[in-house]
């Protein structure tokens, strides 16, 4: 059985400049230094009987520290470059990235050093315009955005 994992894409309306994407980047210094391609929907891995939208709904809250509710709208299943399978759901809705207040996780670092370093598990959070989105997010995960323009009726521009 492939690994799974669910997240939300979430969205915004502009008047300026039009739709805006939450994207979040991951913490820990294999992370630090790379953007492009490198940012990701809030999402985390499930075992077999959870609900997708439940698991989504929980990493949410602890990849970014806000809970979230609402009408979801449910972008499908991608398989990732890495052979897991992402479940995505999209909400409209505002995040104040300054409040970002996301779990940390345990490496040993620097590496054989013997000593544990706590990260966070995401480092920071921001809103981004649908191209500079597609430039930002991990390729296997591009595809969600284009379901969501589709979806709400709006071009890929």
């Amino acid at each position: 059985m492939p690994e799974r994992s669910a997240g939300i894409l979430r969205y915004r309306r502009r008047p300026a400049d039009g739709l805006e994407l939450l994207l979040v980047h991951p913490g820990g210094p294999f992370w630090a230094k790379k953007d492009l391609g490198a940012w990701s929907i809030p999402k985390g891995e499930y075992g077999e009987g959870e609900d997708p939208l439940t698991v989504a709904r929980r990493e949410f809250e602890e990849e970014t520290g806000q809970a979230i509710a609402g009408e979801f709208l449910d972008l499908g299943d991608l398989v990732s470059p890495g052979r897991k399978v992402v479940t995505a759901f999209a909400l409209e809705g505002d995040f104040d990235p300054a409040a970002l207040r996301s779990n940390t996780f345990e490496l040993e670092w620097p590496p054989r050093s013997g000593r544990q370093k706590s990260f966070p598990e995401i480092d920071r959070a921001q809103w981004f315009s649908r191209g500079e989105a597609r430039q930002k997010i991990l390729s296997g995960q591009r595809e969600f955005i284009a379901r969501l323009l589709t979806a709400l009726g709006i071009g890929a521009a």
